[in-house]
This record gives C-alpha cells, structure tokens and sequence, in this order.
C-alpha cells in the first residue's frame, strides 16, 4: 500500500516533499533523519487522517489506532 492509503508513516518511510500530507515540521524531521542527524524515533499521523476526523464529526477514521499501535 503507497503511503496515500495509510494515516500513519515513520521518518523514514515519508516523502519530505509531500509536505500536504505531511506537514513542514515532519518533512524537517523526515530530512534530518535521511541527513543521519540524531532524531528521537517517531511517527507521522497524516493530513488525510486529520481531514477525516472532521469530516466523520470529529471521530477518529477506521484503522488510525490499529496503525498508531503497530508498533511504529
């Protein structure tokens, strides 16, 4: 599955261009991470995750815990 169908990503999975997705701060810290500067592990939660939850009447989507539990 290409990152557009997941909510969650890690640093080093995420595009740092794809800032809309993203976010500026996540594509900095994707960067930094590829740039092989200390970045404490993380995940991303994305914009399609955040553009649902309001569409969906402020309810997380389906799968946004299951993929933040994981284990990212």
């Amino acid at each position: 599955m290409g990152s557009l169908g997941k909510y969650v990503l890690t640093f080093e999975e995420a595009d740092p261009d794809d800032v809309k997705l993203i976010g500026g701060k996540a594509s900095s810290l994707v960067l930094m991470t590829r740039l092989g500067l200390p970045v404490p592990p993380g995940i991303i939660i994305t914009t399609k995750a955040c553009r649902e939850y309001y569409d969906k009447g402020e309810k997380l989507p389906e799968g946004l815990m299951d993929e933040v539990t994981r284990g990212y």
